[in-house]
């Protein structure tokens, strides 16, 4: 589930906005959006990808919101780090390679 925006790194572009299927977050003109129906966040990571600053945090917890102690302190090392474990962003290589998924839909056949 979404759990945080960094106001440090965000700067206002509002891909998230723009990227989220279920409508999680809204615009704040001149700001950093802002989380507005944390509850509706499937924990799909399309806001977490689609970040050009890495400024967003989806905890993996889909099924309730992230405690103080699961977000905190570790958090600020985790923001991105979706994003950047699939190789998404500046500097990053990506991974596709190493997705073998597509043995199952060849064994499948």
């Amino acid at each position: 589930m979404i759990e945080l925006i960094s106001p440090d790194r965000c700067t206002a572009c509002n891909i998230c906005v723009n990227a989220c299927p279920t409508n999680v977050f809204e615009a704040v003109p001149g700001g950093p959006p802002r989380i507005a129906r944390q509850d509706d966040c499937q924990t799909c990571f399309m806001c977490e990808l689609y970040c050009p600053e890495d400024a967003l945090y989806v905890a993996p917890i889909a099924d309730r919101r992230a405690t103080e102690a699961e977000r905190e302190p570790a958090t600020q090392a985790l923001m991105g780090s979706y994003r950047s474990a699939i190789g998404w962003g500046r500097g990053r290589q990506s991974t596709a390679s190493a997705d073998a998924s597509f043995e199952l839909l060849r064994r499948a056949h």
